[in-house]
């Protein structure tokens, strides 16, 4: 793994990377040196600095490896495919360009369909999956973009094919630090102007909508794929779900999915951003059960 310059922010610690795989160039970092790998994929909106916080607390112990999904962060933004069974290919080609695997496999928010998908067809590259504050299409995720009855309009503006690369640019700050971060933190001061500027720098790229675009249109383009995968390939992997605000639907989708144990963590006084707002909690819980699986 060749180190490169970053092109934003960075932490002490973690080197950065691409990886040319699957028709995408992917950025990641990496950090520690000993212990099982842990691959951290994150959601929106968001990049791998949201994990800025719990990189070097999971680096102690554990190989750590962040990825800017595609589209996302300082990923590539080329024409192709940005939907969830494709970023999940990525993570499977990724797995095999880094030659750690099986990696515990942590998805959070948008993100856990391609999570899902990769363990259920990869399980020989997935040691534990960890899915935080989120949920499957096909299993309620739908239901968050029926604003009649409680769902929110950004779902289906985000998930629209074209719309937020043609109505966002230049309004990308406003919408993430007077919308979208206020909305779904609950933990006062987790989250910084500094980062904000890191976070808004990489949606204001060109094309920087598009990972966000694909991921929310898989939503509505499911048709069933996911319930029918998890029907014939449910997962054979141990499962901790995390989550903290609202319903436990994390905990109630991924026993739908799951073959296996299940393990549920939830975090009080802690908004949608876990990763972000509570660290060391979150390092605790993926710490005390990847250290059951590793052991097991």
């Amino acid at each position: 793994m060749t180190a490169i310059t970053p092109a934003g922010a960075t932490i002490p610690g973690v080197t950065h990377h691409v990886a040319d795989v699957n028709g995408a160039r992917l950025h990641y970092v990496s950090a520690g040196s000993s212990g099982s790998p842990i691959l951290l994929a994150h959601g929106w909106p968001e990049s791998w600095w949201a994990f800025r916080k719990l990189i070097p607390l999971l680096a102690g112990t554990h190989r750590v490896f962040a990825v800017d999904l595609r589209g996302f962060g300082d990923s590539s933004t080329a024409d192709g495919s940005y939907d969830a069974a494709t970023a999940a290919e990525d993570m499977h080609h990724l797995v095999q360009h880094l030659g750690v695997g099986p990696v515990h496999f942590s998805c959070q928010d948008i993100s856990g369909g391609l999570g899902f998908r990769f363990a259920a067809t990869h399980p020989d590259e997935v040691r534990s999956l960890i899915a935080i504050e989120t949920n499957l299409a096909g299993y309620g995720l739908e239901s968050f973009a029926d604003v009649a009855h409680g769902g929110s309009w950004h779902v289906g503006f985000l998930g629209t094919p074209g719309i937020p690369t043609m109505l966002l640019p230049g309004r990308e700050r406003d919408l993430l630090a007077r919308w979208a971060y206020p909305l779904w933190t609950a933990v006062k001061g987790s989250v910084t102007e500094g980062d904000l500027d890191e976070i808004t720098r990489t949606y204001a790229r060109p094309d920087g909508w598009r990972g966000t675009e694909g991921l929310y249109h898989s939503i509505f383009t499911d048709n069933g794929q996911t319930r029918a995968l998890a029907e014939t390939q449910p997962l054979a992997v141990p499962v901790l779900t995390v989550e903290s605000v609202g319903a436990p639907s994390t905990e109630q989708t991924f026993r739908q999915v799951a073959a296996g144990k299940v393990t549920s963590v939830r975090l009080e006084g802690v908004g949608h951003l876990v990763a972000q707002e509570a660290p060391e909690a979150l390092s605790a819980a993926i710490g005390e059960f990847t250290e059951h699986v590793d052991n097991s």
